[in-house]
């Protein structure tokens, strides 16, 4: 099977996977690898694989620095970036290691610089060392601070073009990605032969499509079809809106690699940086504002559905009341470029409002509770006969491969006869 417009009418598959973002193809992948010859079927509603998360990002392959010992992100991201390094190699995808470092720039980010190592050390981060000022201005020459970790392992990809290589290894072992067809629900039931479970993926056009199993991996929109498949409203996807600015080319000597802030442990965004992308541009940002759509690309975007569903939520009001100063500090952010600048000069003191340029924007699937709490873990949760991804921010696409095999190996303990 190959690429298609539309699934084949009457067949039955092994596994269908909703969602050609970057973790849905590295699960059918994974399935494949596994299992040859197996009918597999990745199922997308847009009119090409990664359209959304997976490539509005500024291409970070994170080293496992800042998760919580323990915690699915910790263990997947720092096998995951290891595993993508050797993928990309193999598959003569481009990669940058051009290392990172966390800056201190004031003595009351300190503590939380001190934590990061801790975390960082016990999720057996590569090459992480902590370093003064000096050795910083060795690093990052227009870089000032108190302290930083430096990260040698932390690097760059083209996450689109992994996405792309992804999808052309699922057709390669015979499966199919199927794009423009939007899966409104699914139910289980007896289907195929001898009456065998599984399940019937309801399309948006009115067809269906039989699968044994399924895994939704649908981003913005997972906890819909979680809901649609029995399981609880809690989490609430909310869109979080990230605009990059560009340097302006005379300026990119400012940075050479990746420049980051000691971000607040109890926000799972990592602040305004520095980052020098795939292209050799260098991108300041992202913003953290809430969108009033699940694709926010521009910012006067607004979906009813999307913003009506944000502001019914329970949990957005109680985050609203917990950090709207920061929410306050990020709508500057968005809209002034001198309070952008402001941020990033903190740590690159020559940075100046003069130097950026518009950029580009993202839309960041972000796992809300009932209760006001952003989750900050990747969440994966069974309803309705699939396995439901419901929350998979950064570092997702880093630990996309890690991710797949923990999917897989879910799937297929729970299908073993």
């Amino acid at each position: 099977m190959s690429e298609q417009s539309a699934p084949a009418a009457g067949e039955e598959h092994s596994l269908a996977v909703v969602g050609a973002g970057i973790v849905g193809l590295a699960v059918a992948r994974e399935a494949l690898v596994r299992r040859p010859g197996e009918r597999v079927v990745v199922l997308e509603a847009e009119d090409r694989v990664g359209a959304h998360q997976t490539s509005h990002n500024s291409g970070v392959i994170h080293a496992g620095i800042y998760y919580a010992p323990g915690s699915l992100k910790a263990r997947l991201c720092v096998a995951g970036a290891r595993e993508l390094y050797d993928y990309c190699e193999a598959r003569g995808v481009p990669t940058l290691r051009c290392g990172k470092v966390i800056v201190a720039a004031e003595s009351r980010e300190l503590p939380g610089l001190d934590e990061l190592e801790r975390r960082g050390r016990a999720n057996g981060v590569p090459g992480l060392r902590r370093i003064g000022a000096a050795e910083l201005e060795e690093i990052e020459p227009h870089a000032r601070g108190l302290a930083a970790l430096h990260s040698p392992a932390t690097g760059l990809v083209d996450f689109g073009a992994v996405a792309r290589s992804l999808a052309d290894d699922v057709r390669g072992a015979g499966g199919a990605v199927v794009t423009g067809t939007r899966v409104a629900g699914a139910s289980y039931a007896a289907t195929g032969r001898a009456g065998a479970a599984g399940l019937r993926l309801e399309l948006a056009g009115g067809e269906e499509v039989r699968a044994r199993r399924a895994v939704v991996c649908a981003g913005a929109w997972s906890d819909r079809l979680a809901e649609a498949a029995g399981a609880g409203a809690d989490p609430r996807i909310v869109p979080f809106r990230g605009a990059y600015a560009r340097l302006r080319p005379e300026r990119r000597e400012l940075v050479r690699g990746l420049i980051y802030p000691v971000p607040d442990p109890e926000l799972p965004f990592l602040g305004v940086h520095l980052t020098r992308d795939p292209d050799g541009e260098v991108l300041v940002g992202p913003t953290a504002l809430l969108a009033g759509a699940r694709d926010a690309y521009r910012l006067r975007t607004v979906r009813p559905r999307d913003l009506a569903a944000t502001l019914a939520w329970p949990g957005t009001w109680r985050m609203a009341r917990r950090w709207w100063r920061t929410g306050a500090r990020e709508l500057r952010h968005a809209l002034s470029r001198r309070a952008l600048a402001a941020e990033g000069a903190r740590f690159v003191p020559e940075l100046d409002a003069d130097d950026l340029e518009p950029g580009f924007a993202g839309v960041r699937a972000q796992a809300l509770a009932r209760d006001g709490r952003l989750l900050d873990d990747f969440v994966l949760e069974e309803a309705g006969g699939a396995l439901h991804v419901r929350n998979a921010p950064s570092p997702a696409a880093t630990a996309c491969l890690a991710i797949a095999r923990e999917i897989v190996d879910r799937i297929e303990r729970h299908t073993r006869p």
